[in-house]
């Protein structure tokens, strides 16, 4: 069969139409499902772009060839979409059988809920629909949102998150496979909750205008599918909808209705970093679990790096939920695996019993450069040197998965929704800007903006 792209290439064929360049890309990474080299995958492309149609359709049918005896839970942001996926699944079964070496049962003909006589079964429900009882190999999760009232609903991301980790991921066998289709609407949609919190996601980013370092090697301003929207067309798109709606639903980059501090298209990605002549890892603490119907604060721990001339690099981001003792864990772990000559800044909450914490974690880093002080002022005050940094092409990161969240908490502030890792990187460029070469380890550079 050629693989999942031959099989595409088949079906395709008989409606007089080929996968483009993109849809080649995601068969690729439907592929590393099918063949278990990826349990975790996340695709994020614009309306329009026939995703669904390879995902949601000709992937689960061939699935089913290569694993006859799964089964498959599939979803979307109703029932009858979910039912829409399901009847065309079965269509092309019923239709491309022989080919993928599958049988409908018989009960199972006018049905999107179908089983195979070769034991595999197929189930689809609408999100937060009844799925109890139900296991599964593979659930795929397609457009989980279906307008901007839902995406502007804190209510509803919450009630969808909780539906997830409680429910839908709950059904998953051991060993599962996990894919989410979607569009993005808001910084903190589905998949942006998922990327903050699963770092074991794979994210397929195809935006509509290529930006810089396009996953297809676009060049930045071509479009993602010329021969369906072409440039014209798509310019006539984005005046049409709106930058904020563009940017989320197009560009799969969502950011709140005001305009960003941070510019993160001047932030370059490096494939190496360079050599560093003073590190800092910073710290923004939180110390609380994630539960039904609660989605605390992250505990972020940031390791900035500054080069000989002067540039900013993003090393590292550490960023959980996690118990206080789970915290301290980390802090310790963190600091043994960047070293003695990586500077420790610690936030100190007001009062006695913030002193009382850091004095605790001090002395049981005995032999790290540790600095702590208080948060003081507002948050965008205390961000403004690192915002400056940003605009004068001062700040790059090192090309890692955490990349994208972080940009994406970056361009929403200040009206993210979490801004910990935006805190983070504060206290590290502040500290770097304030802290002595001797208290970094007697390193002899000039201090940042010297």
């Amino acid at each position: 069969m050629a693989g999942l792209l031959g099989f595409s290439r088949h079906v395709m064929a008989g409606m007089a139409r080929v996968p483009a360049r993109h849809h080649e890309l995601l068969i690729e990474k439907l592929d590393d499902i099918v063949e278990g080299r990826c349990d975790r995958l996340m695709v994020q492309m614009p309306p329009g772009s026939a995703k669904s149609t390879y995902g949601s359709i000709l992937f689960p049918a061939y699935f089913l060839s290569r694993h006859k005896k799964s089964q498959i839970i599939a979803t979307a942001h109703t029932a009858s979409l979910a039912d829409y996926f399901g009847r065309h699944v079965r269509k092309t079964i019923a239709e491309h059988g022989e080919r993928l070496g599958l049988t409908l049962a018989k009960e199972s003909r006018a049905s999107p809920k179908f089983a195979l006589e070769e034991g595999g079964e197929y189930f689809a429900a609408g999100v937060r629909g009844p799925i109890t009882g139900r296991r599964a190999d593979l659930i795929i999760i397609d457009d989980p949102i279906k307008s901007w009232a839902e995406a502007e609903s804190q209510t509803f991301r919450d009630a969808l998150y909780d539906w997830y980790r409680a429910e839908l991921s709950a059904r998953l066998k051991p060993g599962g496979r996990l894919m989410l289709i979607m569009t993005r609407w808001h910084e903190d949609d589905l998949a942006g909750r998922l990327m903050a919190a699963e770092p074991a996601w794979e994210c397929l980013r195809l935006p509509a205008v290529a930006e810089r370092d396009d996953a297809m090697g676009r060049a930045a301003g071509q479009v993602l599918w010329p021969e369906w929207q072409d440039e014209a067309a798509m310019l006539r798109r984005r005046q049409e909808v709106g930058e904020r709606a563009f940017a989320a639903m197009y560009q799969q980059r969502p950011r709140p209705p005001d305009a960003a501090l941070f510019k993160a298209d001047a932030i370059r990605i490096l494939a190496e970093a360079p050599v560093m002549v003073r590190t800092v890892r910073a710290w923004d603490l939180a110390a609380s679990l994630p539960g039904i119907g609660r989605n605390p604060d992250y505990s972020v721990g940031l390791k900035l790096g500054l080069a000989a001339d002067g540039l900013l690099v993003v090393l590292d981001v550490i960023r959980f939920q996690g118990s206080p003792a789970q915290v301290e864990a980390r802090i310790h772990a963190a600091a043994k695996a960047d070293g003695v000559n990586t500077l420790l800044a610690l936030p100190q909450d007001p009062g006695q019993a913030g002193a009382a914490q850091v004095a605790m974690l001090t002395r049981s880093l005995t032999g790290f450069q540790v600095v702590a002080s208080p948060e003081t002022g507002a948050k965008v005050m205390r961000a403004m040197p690192a915002a400056a940094q940003v605009d004068a092409g001062r700040l790059a990161l090192l090309a890692a998965p955490w990349n994208e969240n972080f940009l994406s908490e970056i361009t929403a502030f200040p009206d993210s929704r979490k801004d910990d890792q935006v805190d983070a990187l504060s206290r590290a460029v502040n500290t770097l800007a304030t802290t002595s070469s001797q208290t970094a380890r007697r390193v002899n550079v000039p201090l940042l903006g010297r």
